[in-house]
């Protein structure tokens, strides 16, 4: 197939004539080509720039010189320092192949960008295709994802690894699967009784290959950010890429067969995944003082990795050449090129922060903030502020505004050196969850922005008149591994029955991430390890972090419509909805798990929480009066932090406005004493402020 270039010109005031036929290819070049300007990459090719700066109809390639293009790598200096090069990422690979050898195990390693593009994806010569998804606890769980065991699901599991390595990361800190491994368990530390759940309690079931959020190969191009087909991996073996301090992207590889967690972090394991990224990421590996490991929650020190660099079994600067590996690239349907007569080749990584990498500063709704909005292919905002049913664009402006205000005079969390400001994502939804306007501060970590959407739409749902009307009307989640069911209609009876309210989710009660959180957890009140477990949560015996009950159950039958699809056992891909699934797909997911027709209830989709819920801190509804009008959601540093963000901007909004706020005392959330134990509203730090003494600044509001 011939290719004729054309698209956006996103470093120009006019766009080129649209090709008569565009594909994937065509898309990743002028993503390529614009997105950090003419005047600084060309990938060598015969542009002609015209009088009036634009570009006349450009090239002629065929798909094979197009691929070459893209695998030469020849980008100038500024490229090269801010974004893995081809070349970059052939030594990454070679790098951990090597550790591979030297350990007598054959790895698929996946290589990402910041935002998520999949670089490459290589399996070696006998690598176990096969993976099995489950936390090996004892005795076995045997709901949600656990359980599940399928072939060639190494490419998808090393992808997940290699996105949560970028994700979870910045500029200022550095974290890995095994970061993530400790903050999303039943307990932290996991292990430790009498300890709350995790802080970030959820978010592996977040940047899903279903999300409306989460940008999509082929169809989108390069612009991120991009989806992850597991979600977020608390499986060891993911670690971020850094050049010269500049996260860049993220490695990700699976040898063992097994995608789970690790139930005891008190030991120093010596894992074949972990160690064989490690390996990788020599001459790519953040500064020492961004680690997760001079990290501290909570009085509590987080993780990077349980061996270092001196426990390798290859010496990294001695990696073979690329071209030598016993392995070969392969093609991930939905994630990666088309093989080309049977050839994969590596494609370069995005500039983070230029208009191709899908984020770009926008001074026109936010001109004294520096913020950062999402841009498409052709550099226009994706959820500039707008009008909903009942919220205005100015309004929506301001309550983003306000929010990173916030966010700039709070101290971080998680993010060195000390004393430096929250870097968060704000997302304002409608009351039915659509979009009404996104914005994050600079460097804040790219997991915040799907999350941080999440959280405002789970507020704004939960608080809503309809959210009991629609779980009632839901379809059932497909467990795929156990070949069983569960009901998304049962935890509304649950949760009426476990506050004693037969009303309740009918929009009496204004709920926040924080109390829905409380309401989500396998024990209650959280950090009590006995058998009462919150309404929205599984049992204990039923729980696992791939079995968290409501929050995996509304999604669960959209991740596994793209894993099929991706496996390629059925031909049609999940749409940008984790609970619009269409019933062929569900028929499907039946088929393959064994599940008798009769025995699965197909309903009505639930629209408002397009890319699921959230059930960590750091969204509140927003109210005109006794009225619901929508959510705010904030996510990328602690969660209280993110709470303080969330409820404090929208007061302050609220102030300058005089037209809406938080939602009035008497049906917040921590009016409700279910079992004898207040739910939570938010919870913001004592002293927050970076350069005041304020203390208790929610106080009252």
């Amino acid at each position: 197939m011939d290719v004729f270039t054309g698209g956006a010109c996103l470093a120009c005031p006019q766009q080129i004539p649209q090709p008569t036929e565009v594909g994937v290819l065509d898309i990743l070049l002028n993503s390529a080509i614009h997105g950090v300007g003419i005047t600084h990459y060309s990938l060598q090719t015969p542009l002609r720039l015209s009088q009036n700066n634009t570009f006349q109809p450009l090239l002629r390639l065929s798909s094979e010189q197009l691929a070459q293009e893209l695998a030469a790598g020849a980008e100038p200096d500024f490229v090269q320092a801010n974004s893995l090069t081809v070349k970059d990422v052939q030594t990454i690979i070679a790098q951990a192949v090597s550790e591979a050898k030297a350990r007598g195990s054959r790895a698929t390693i996946a290589v990402v960008d910041r935002v998520g593009n999949v670089l490459a994806v290589f399996r070696m010569n006998g690598a176990n295709t096969t993976v099995k998804i489950s936390t090996e606890r004892n005795p076995l769980v045997t709901t949600g994802l656990e359980g599940i065991e399928l072939a060639n699901l190494d490419g998808l599991a090393a992808i997940a690894k290699a996105v949560t390595g970028a994700y979870l990361s910045s500029a200022g800190n550095a974290f890995t699967t095994r970061t993530a491994n400790q903050i999303i368990q039943e307990n932290f530390n996991p292990l430790e009784k009498g300890q709350p759940g995790g802080p970030l309690f959820g978010v592996q079931f977040s940047q899903l290959p279903c999300s409306d959020l989460s940008s999509r190969f082929g169809s989108d191009g390069l612009v991120g950010p991009k989806r992850s087909p597991l979600g977020l991996s608390a499986d060891p073996g993911g670690l971020p890429l850094y050049k010269n301090g500049v996260l860049v992207g993220g490695v990700g590889a699976i040898a063992d067969g097994l995608y789970g967690i690790d139930r005891n972090i008190l030991d120093i394991d010596t894992d074949k995944d972990e160690l064989i990224t490690l390996a990788a990421t020599s001459g790519f590996q953040p500064r020492s003082d961004r680690q997760a490991d001079r990290i501290t929650v909570e009085g509590k020190l987080f993780r990077f990795v349980d061996k270092g660099f001196k426990a390798l079994a290859s010496n990294p600067a001695n990696r073979p050449a690329f071209n030598t590996l016993p392995g070969k690239l392969i093609a991930v349907r939905g994630y990666t090129m088309p093989s080309l007569n049977d050839v994969v080749n590596i494609i370069p990584g995005t500039v983070f922060g230029l208009p191709a990498s899908g984020f770009r500063v926008d001074a026109e709704n936010f001109p004294d903030q520096q913020a950062v909005v999402l841009v498409d292919a052709f550099n226009q905002p994706r959820y500039a502020p707008r009008a909903g049913q009942n919220l205005g664009a100015g309004e929506v402006r301001q309550i983003l505004s306000s929010a990173l205000d916030v966010a700039e005079q709070a101290r971080a969390q998680i993010r060195r050196p000390l004393n430096t400001a929250a870097r968060v994502t704000v997302s304002v939804v409608d009351v039915n969850g659509d979009v009404l306007g996104v914005a994050r501060s600079d460097d804040a970590p790219i997991f915040g922005t799907d999350v941080s959407l999440q959280k405002a739409r789970t507020a704004a749902f939960f608080s809503s008149a309809d959210a009991g009307s629609a779980l009632l009307a839901a379809s059932d989640a497909i467990y795929l591994g156990s070949g069983t069911t569960s009901s998304v209609a049962g935890y509304v009876d649950a949760v009426r029955n476990f506050i004693d309210d037969p009303d309740a989710l009918t929009g009496q009660i204004a709920f926040s991430d924080r109390a829905g959180g409380n309401l989500s957890r396998p024990f209650y009140p959280d950090g009590l390890n006995r058998k009462q477990h919150g309404p929205f949560s599984k049992s204990f015996d039923e729980w696992s972090p791939f079995s968290t009950g409501l929050q995996l159950d509304l999604i669960v039958n959209g991740v596994l419509s793209h894993v099929v699809f991706a496996l390629g056992l059925v031909n049609d891909d999940i749409g940008p909805s984790c609970t619009n699934v269409p019933t062929a797909s569900l028929n499907t997911l039946a088929t393959v798990a064994n599940i008798p027709a009769t025995d699965l209830t197909i309903g009505t989709p639930v629209s408002a929480l397009a890319n699921g819920i959230q059930i960590f801190p750091g969204s509140v509804p927003i109210y005109k009066g006794n009225q619901l009008v929508g959510g705010v959601g904030v996510s990328g540093d602690g969660v209280d932090q993110d709470d303080l963000v969330a409820f404090l901007g929208l007061h302050n909004a609220g102030v300058i406005l005089g037209s809406l706020g938080n939602a009035p005392k008497a049906i917040r959330a921590d009016q409700l004493l279910p079992k004898g134990v207040r739910l939570r509203f938010v919870q913001c730090p004592i002293a927050p402020y970076r350069n005041r003494d304020s203390q208790n600044i929610c106080e009252g509001k």
